[in-house]
């Protein structure tokens, strides 16, 4: 049964991954707490879920990730040092990134099986209602939430809803695809998905980016799930089986997205995210002009 008349409350940030990409830098940092100019990569991710209204934030953590839980709590030391100092300004800052008492929920994945299993390790924590998941290497800029775009048209159509944008078609091959039906409301209806199709079979160019709302009946599904694609527990199998029961709805995204679990798009995001502060923009457009007048790669 369809949980449409449940608002939003919860929300799910896979943050086990290893950050491979990016070693030497994540062997003793976790990749989520690399920073977009001075915010690490994770906050940017919660402050579009607390845009859209997101009450409780869970984390699927893993080894070596506790630096995640120690960001997202109060640091009674540092706290006292700036009080001392009068640093008002800075523990405004920190007061206000600060999530409430028990509004956050760390649980483990204890072993990499996949995405589709690490959305499972939250069931508990999410219970029988519909619950939003945001991809931590996926930041997006814009200025309305995604996610509270995406509640909007869930509060509308009601059901299951997946954040997509247009690729090239030439370039679809590389990701996960839907496929478009008719419009509904501010989105529309998605008549299939498959994950990165031979090149030329893509049923559209409308690549999922990352943001989902999903009905609670999912977990059921992974909870059985077979593995797929690289012997892990795909979450779009479990997508699809629902999908059987259940209508999907797309949200056409027209911001910007960047993926930061790749070295190229966390440069991107850091160079976009610094242009686009009022404070910054002015050095920051002159200074990468003159660099790439100056700089030739070696």
């Amino acid at each position: 049964m369809i949980s449409a008349s449940k608002p939003i409350r919860k929300a799910v940030f896979p943050v086990a991954g290893l950050g491979t990409r990016f070693l030497p830098a994540t062997k003793a940092i976790p990749k989520e707490m690399l920073t977009v100019v001075d915010r690490p990569v994770i906050q940017h991710v919660v402050d579009e879920a607390r845009e859209a209204g997101i009450e409780h934030f869970i984390f699927v953590t893993g080894r070596n990730k506790g630096v995640i839980e120690d960001h997202f709590d109060s640091q009674f030391e540092l706290e006292r040092t700036l009080t001392e100092r009068g640093k008002r300004n800075e523990l405004d800052l920190l007061a206000r990134d600060l999530p409430g008492p028990g509004q956050t929920s760390f649980t483990r994945q204890q072993a990499p099986l996949g995405l589709g299993h690490a959305v499972w390790c939250a069931r508990e924590l999410v219970g029988d209602e519909p619950f939003a998941l945001l991809l931590p290497d996926m930041i997006m800029q814009s200025r309305k939430s995604c996610l509270a775009s995406m509640v909007e048209l869930y509060e509308k159509s009601g059901s299951n809803i997946v954040a997509v944008q247009e690729c090239d078609p030439a370039e679809a091959h590389k990701y996960g695809i839907v496929g478009r039906g008719e419009d509904v409301h501010t989105g529309f209806r998605i008549t299939g998905m498959v994950e990165k199709p031979a090149p030329g079979t893509a049923p559209s160019n409308f690549y999922i980016n990352g943001r989902y709302i999903l009905q609670p009946e999912i977990f059921e599904i992974l909870a059985g799930q077979e593995r797929g694609a690289g012997n892990e527990i795909q979450l779009t199998d479990a997508m699809l089986r629902l999908a059987e029961e259940q209508p999907f709805y797309g949200y056409r995204y027209e911001g910007r997205t960047y993926d930061c679990g790749s070295p190229e798009g966390f440069v991107e995001a850091n160079v976009a995210f610094a242009l686009w502060r009022s404070d910054l923009n002015g050095s920051m457009a002159g200074t990468i002009r003159g660099l790439l007048d100056e700089i030739k790669p070696a």
